[in-house]
C-alpha cells in the first residue's frame, strides 16, 4: 500500500492562511463604517402622527353593558 506524501501538507494550509486572511482583509476594508452609530440613528428618526398626539384605546371587552 503506497504511503501519503504529507511534505507539502504545511505549504499548503500556510498558503491557504495567507490568502484567506489576503481575502478577509480586502473585504473589510472595502466596508464603510459610520464614525458615530448614535447621530446616525438620531438623524433617521421618523415623525409618527403617533408620536405627536395622545389617543385612548378602548377594548371591545371592557365596555359596560
Amino acid at each position: 500500500m503506497p504511503q501519503l506524501d504529507t511534505s507539502t501538507w504545511l505549504l499548503v494550509i500556510l498558503s491557504m492562511l495567507l490568502a484567506l486572511f489576503t481575502l478577509f482583509q480586502l473585504k473589510l476594508s472595502k466596508h464603510f463604517y459610520y464614525p458615530n452609530p448614535k447621530t446616525i440613528t438620531m438623524s433617521q428618526k421618523q415623525q409618527t402622527p403617533w408620536n405627536t398626539t395622545w389617543t385612548k384605546i378602548y377594548l371591545p371587552l371592557s365596555q359596560s353593558q
